[in-house]
């Protein structure tokens, strides 16, 4: 005897067009054609120094951070699909005000509306994906899709680097100009995803609501609160290296014609380490997973500390294969430990706590780069998130048992 369906829920026709749909914006959404050398961009067109790019993405980070947790709240309430199509609005927005920016300054206003932008994707785009194989009775199949779409993402992102390099040597504005094309289409993307309709809730303050969801995470749940804080940590330790990679493939005479094909790679290896996330959790568990994160991070972050020769960015290539791995994994724990109507704002606060130690750390670490050194650098960052990592590791096990046999 089947189980009567939820009254809630719409007859399905229709709604799994949105897997293809997600896959395809999380393909445009990271075609960022500048990134390959947008470090570059910033040091030798508007004259940053090190220090002032860290401080420039400390406070994109914090403009994220800002906006984090409400989006989140707001995507619960008013739809998945509403925060996608207005984080579309801000990223041409952002990806516009770069075309004049000559200054700090201006180059601050375009960041921090790509901030918002990415805020509001933060955890809709996954929560839709969520919802929507909910919906058609293949949730658990959550982890092999969500590792999909990441891979989906990464290969934009590896499409849009192919060229950069050649672009930017041409005219160092193309790169930026073609970007506000590639979010056009993903707002028409956008606008073509159907939400799935959740059971209405009385909310006498959503203040109140809100402050509940980030107690129940960080103080009443110490499985949503390990997972948060290890993916945020893992999130770093794959983060920092972004910002560091260009200059330190400088400073070992990493030709420039190279960069874009290098950060196509970096990229391929997060989509060949998501779409690997799915077996490695299955075969190495809960437990075995998280070590051989640490054990990536411990490699590469050695590599790049120690080798000076021209191809020591390969190591690089460990910390982007880990980020892919970690993304599906603790997505999905988090999703596990969620309901419904919380389930984007659970994955805000784990954005919002990966923003707020980069906001903290960032200034730091771009200091400690120009005043000691790349090499030193990475060797502190070696220590500093080997010991985090692990020191999460156990908790996070411990207290998330429960959740992998649900």
């Amino acid at each position: 005897m089947s189980l009567p369906r939820p009254t809630f829920l719409v007859p399905r026709t229709g709604f799994s067009k949105n897997i293809l749909l997600l896959n395809i914006f999380a393909s445009l959404k990271m075609a960022l054609l500048p990134m390959a050398i947008i470090t570059l961009f910033w040091k030798d067109q508007i004259g940053l120094s090190l220090s002032e790019i860290l401080m420039l993405q400390a406070l994109f980070s914090l403009a994220t951070l800002i906006m984090e947790f409400p989006s989140g709240y707001l995507s619960d309430r008013l739809g998945y699909r509403f925060a996608l199509n207005l984080a579309c609005l801000f990223g041409i927005t952002g990806w516009a005000t770069y075309t004049f920016a000559g200054s700090f300054a201006g180059v601050l206003v375009a960041e921090i509306q790509l901030g918002i932008s990415y805020a509001f994707i933060s955890g809709a785009d996954s929560a839709l994906l969520y919802e929507t194989l909910r919906h058609e009775g293949k949730e658990e199949e959550y982890a092999k899709h969500d590792g999909r779409m990441t891979a989906w993402a990464q290969a934009g992102e590896a499409a849009g680097a192919i060229g950069a390099g050649a672009l930017y040597a041409w005219f160092p504005l193309l790169p930026f100009l073609l970007q506000i094309g590639v979010w056009i289409s993903a707002f028409f993307v956008c606008r073509n995803l159907k939400e799935i309709p959740a059971a209405k809730r009385h909310t006498a303050s959503h203040l109140r609501e809100a402050l509940g969801i980030a107690h129940k995470a960080f103080s009443l749940k110490p499985g949503l609160r390990y997972s948060i804080l290890l993916a945020a940590m893992l999130g770093l330790a794959s983060f920092y290296p972004v910002w560091l990679i260009q200059p330190y493939m400088q400073s070992i005479n990493v030709p420039l014609v190279w960069f874009g094909p290098i950060w196509a790679v970096a990229n391929l290896c997060v989509s060949f380490g998501s779409l690997l996330s799915y077996r490695i959790q299955y075969h190495l568990g809960a437990r075995g997973t998280p070590i051989l994160l640490l054990s990536l991070i411990a490699i590469g972050y050695t590599g790049l500390a120690f080798n000076q020769l021209i191809w020591g960015f390969a190591f690089y290539f460990l910390l982007t294969i880990m980020r892919g791995i970690q993304g599906p994994f603790l997505r999905l724990a988090l999703q596990k430990q969620s309901d419904r109507h919380e389930r984007a704002s659970i994955l805000s606060l784990k954005s919002l706590t990966f923003r707020l130690g980069f906001v903290i750390t960032a200034p730091l670490v771009g200091m400690m780069a120009d005043r000691s050194g790349l090499s030193f650098c990475f060797t502190i960052l070696l220590i500093t998130q080997v010991l985090l990592v692990a020191v999460l590791i156990w908790p996070f096990i411990k207290h998330t048992k429960t959740v992998w046999s649900s």
